[in-house]
């Protein structure tokens, strides 16, 4: 009984200093791979403002010419993406007045100012939302020992709303040149000091864009088998070229199509959805007819922190196709005043009007319009679009009023008529809807409208849907039934009593 006890107790002993050792040798390891792992700033962060694709404004170095010590690509990268995470997280601090990030991009002496600045906006009760949209640094120095940069950024087109107890009290977008010090610490580079040297008001430059010889007699286009889902997989440019040449046909010169801002990959545009869109620009010019391409449909985040992804967005599209032969007109956003109520009529119209300043820097030959969802939106930033575009689906007795009231307000603009048509649904969930006659009066009657006001127009749409998306009317199926038949052509593909008015 004695041996066995021994025994017993020597294997307890052995077990233990195998698990003592093993949590040593744990611990050692883990203590090394930390120290190896410095470059990881995920992993350092205790804080939720982690940069992942959050922040892209558009960033353009002089050649480098700096003093001291030549820098490679992969240091500059770095420094780089540590100065643009520097200013996400300042700009997150100043619109929640909180601190959180701002210890791992500014150094101990720079962030003092930065504290101060927001203890004093929260005792005060002000917050601001901020963005850069454009930065041109220049790198002055870099140091022997690789520790330390001297960096000019000139240009720098700073967007911001300055709110005080939630009321908007300021909205400015200057041209700024800042000057800043960065050292490098913990294998990061941090601003250890930062001056703005000048100031200005943001003046964008301004093209005069032709549109006396602009006639649109358009339609707005879905595939009849993929409405909504027009570059999905089902994307096939043998149908689309030949719903292109019965809309020629017809006498129509001209298509609308839309581009919707999550589909084509947001800031990093899908490759396959530009040749998508290539391809059908091209079946258009070989069907003879001109393309407006709307931007941003089925798009309603108008927050200042994701403007820079929205602008990268399109960038890629608006400099990817400014030169194709088939494009007639950017169309910035589809019906964007119906945002007015959730997302702030400011907020919206803000984001509307830098946008267009982006699209002309990029393309200063082709014009650019909104299409609104009514008469009455129609006179907003009328200054900045070169051409006018409105929806109308309310009654004929009203709109040649209405055309003469926007006339008035907007006298040196092109006026389309963007959107305009008639369901031709009175099935079991809508029995005293209109019917094929009444959608051909319908359009017999606006036709006669438009010719009489000289508008431009482009109706909805060619075909009747097989389906409808429930994200675009909802589940009820006497709006997803309506919406099937707006079409000049019915789902069999024999054209309905209206196509005989698809044009005056």
């Amino acid at each position: 009984m004695v041996g066995l006890n021994k025994n017993i107790l020597r294997t307890i002993l052995i077990i233990s200093y195998i698990m003592i050792v093993a949590l040593i040798i744990s611990g050692i390891s883990g203590l090394f791979s930390y120290l190896n792992t410095g470059a990881d700033r995920s992993s350092m962060l205790h804080t939720e403002i982690q940069k992942v694709e959050q922040y892209a404004p558009k960033l353009i170095w002089e050649p480098l010419k700096n003093e001291g010590r030549p820098m490679d690509n992969e240091n500059l990268n770095a420094l780089q993406n540590d100065y643009l995470d520097a200013w996400y997280v300042k700009q997150v601090a100043y619109k929640t007045n909180k601190t959180a990030g701002i210890k791992d991009y500014y150094t101990d002496s720079a962030r003092e100012n930065l504290y101060a600045f927001i203890a004093l906006n929260k005792t005060e009760n002000t917050t601001i939302e901020a963005t850069t949209l454009s930065h041109n640094p220049t790198l002055e120095f870099f140091s022997e020992d690789g520790q330390l940069a001297v960096v000019t950024d000139r240009d720098v087109v700073e967007y911001k709303r300055v709110f005080k107890a939630e009321q908007l009290v300021l909205e400015t977008t200057e041209t700024s040149t800042y000057k800043m010090v960065f050292l490098l610490e913990d294998g990061f580079w941090r601003i250890r000091h930062l001056v703005k040297e000048s100031s200005k008001p943001y003046l964008p430059e301004t093209a005069k864009i032709k549109t006396d010889s602009l006639i649109i007699k358009g339609i707005n286009y879905y595939p009849k088998a993929t409405p909504w889902n027009m570059f999905g997989d089902a994307f096939a440019k043998d149908t689309i070229a030949n719903d292109f040449k019965i809309i020629k046909n017809a006498g129509l010169n001209s298509v609308r199509i839309f581009v919707q801002y999550d589909d084509f990959g947001k800031a990093n545009v899908n490759p396959k959805k530009l040749e998508k869109l290539k391809q059908t620009l091209d079946a258009a010019e070989e069907n003879g007819l001109k393309v407006v391409i709307t931007l941003f449909d089925f798009y309603g985040d108008y927050s200042i922190m994701n403007w820079t992804l929205n602008q990268r967005h399109a960038e890629t599209i608006v400099s990817t196709f400014k030169d194709h032969n088939a494009l007639i007109a950017w169309d910035i956003k589809n019906e964007p005043n119906l945002d007015f109520d959730s997302r702030g009529k400011d907020m919206v119209i803000a984001w509307l009007d830098n946008m267009i300043d982006l699209v002309k820097s990029i393309d200063k030959v082709h014009p650019v319009t909104i299409g609104w969802s009514n008469t009455q939106s129609a006179p907003i930033l009328k200054d900045k679009v070169d051409i006018v575009s409105f929806h109308y689906y309310e009654g004929l007795s009203e709109l040649d009023e209405a055309i003469k009231t926007m006339k008035k307000e907007i006298p040196n603009k092109p006026l389309v008529l963007q959107e305009f048509g008639m369901s031709s649904y009175n099935g079991f969930w809508k029995p005293l809807g209109s019917n094929v006659e009444d959608q051909a009066n319908y359009h017999k009657k606006i036709q006669e409208i438009i010719a009489a006001n000289k508008l431009q127009f482009m109706s909805w749409t060619l075909y009747d849907f097989v389906d409808v998306p429930k994200a675009v009317v909802g589940s009820r199926p006497w709006r997803r039934n309506t919406q099937k038949h707006f079409g000049f052509i019915d789902k069999n593909g024999v054209k309905k009593a209206s196509f005989k008015y698809i044009t005056n």
